[in-house]
């Protein structure tokens, strides 16, 4: 960027130069003092010389007054047009260098896809990778499931066509009974552990986190944290659509127990703390979106009562490195500043 900046001019040399010669206010200014000192003494030596002798001080004064009054008044006019100049041909190159600094900047960002990326985007860029990719596991799983489900279904079917309709026995059927639909896979997954779900609600770090799209994927089986991970998946792509990442809040930290508290069902100043994020940018573009976007204000709202239900669940059983570990996750730090905005620590 520097090598497109316009080159410094040197202020001694302009000065110098400026102090040196005489622009046109100066030549006017001496124009018009000449021509005042040359009327005020033809003015003087035509009027009639007083009868009384002796110099009367009062005289002289008003007469040095009228003769050099006038010329300080033209002076110091043209130095004050000669200062108004000098101020706008300034303003004119600050305006020229603020303007090339500006098409540099404009050069340099369209240049970037081919140059050096600053670190910052390089993070964003990432971000929007992960949550991308995160997106598209997301739908990966969803339709996998659909296709296991529609495959039982069909096999069900195709076997009960071909065993036919049953002999009735004369007994009645108390139970009613079960359809050979398979393995579901709900069913036969390992229940998930603390640490699954507290990863899970982190969301996983870069493309290569395998531990956490494994957790990720065991989270969206269980019926208890599927539905928060998927609304907190909504959420932080919603916020993301506003350049606020939950890596770059850094809200302060509760004690479990307040987030117990929370979970027993207390609000107001008991839990005040919880509301922790300090970030007024992120507080007020959520802020503005909530007032202004029914679609964010629905899944933020639907986003808020998932994680009260399931936190109150999860608190039950988690211990409180399990409950901090918890408080520090993506979706933690978008209930906190979700729930400031909301007022629900109010």
């Amino acid at each position: 960027m520097n090598s497109r900046l316009p080159p410094k001019r040197s202020n001694k040399a302009g000065t110098a130069a400026n102090s040196e010669g005489l622009d046109s206010a100066d030549w006017i200014a001496l124009g018009l003092s000449a021509l005042w000192l040359f009327g005020a003494g033809v003015f003087f030596l035509v009027l009639p010389q007083p009868e009384t002798p002796g110099a009367d001080p009062v005289r002289i004064i008003m007469t040095v007054l009228a003769i050099f009054l006038p010329v300080a008044l033209i002076l110091v006019g043209a130095a004050a047009a000669k200062s108004a100049r000098l101020m706008r041909e300034e303003s004119a190159r600050l305006q020229a260098a603020i303007d090339a600094m500006r098409h540099a900047y404009v050069d340099q960002a369209e240049r970037q896809p081919n140059g050096i990326r600053q670190p910052l985007e390089q993070k964003l860029d990432e971000i929007v990778r992960v949550q991308k990719k995160t997106e598209a596991a997301l739908a990966h799983l969803t339709a996998v499931n659909a296709r296991m489900t529609a495959a039982s279904l069909a096999g069900s079917g195709e076997r009960e066509a071909l065993s036919g309709p049953k002999k009735p026995t004369g007994k009645p059927e108390l139970d009613q009974p079960s359809l050979a639909l398979g393995s579901v896979p709900e069913e036969n997954a390992p229940p998930l552990t603390a640490a699954d779900f507290i990863k899970a609600l982190n969301f996983p770090e870069t493309e290569s986190d395998k531990e956490g799209f494994r957790a990720l994927r065991m989270a969206l089986k269980d019926p208890m944290a599927g539905p928060l991970v998927r609304s907190a998946q909504d959420v932080l792509t919603l916020l993301a659509e506003d350049r606020i990442y939950m890596d770059d809040l850094a809200p302060d930290r509760a004690r479990p127990e307040i987030w117990r508290k929370f979970a027993q069902g207390e609000r107001g100043r008991a839990v005040a703390a919880l509301g922790g994020v300090r970030d007024r940018s992120s507080l007020a573009l959520t802020a503005g979106r909530m007032r202004q976007d029914p679609v964010f204000r629905d899944s933020a709202h639907h986003f808020l009562r998932r994680f009260d239900s399931t936190f109150a669940s999860f608190e039950k059983e988690a211990t409180d490195a399990e409950v901090a570990a918890f408080a520090e996750t993506r979706s933690a730090r978008a209930f906190m500043l979700l729930g400031r905005v909301s007022g629900t620590f109010d």
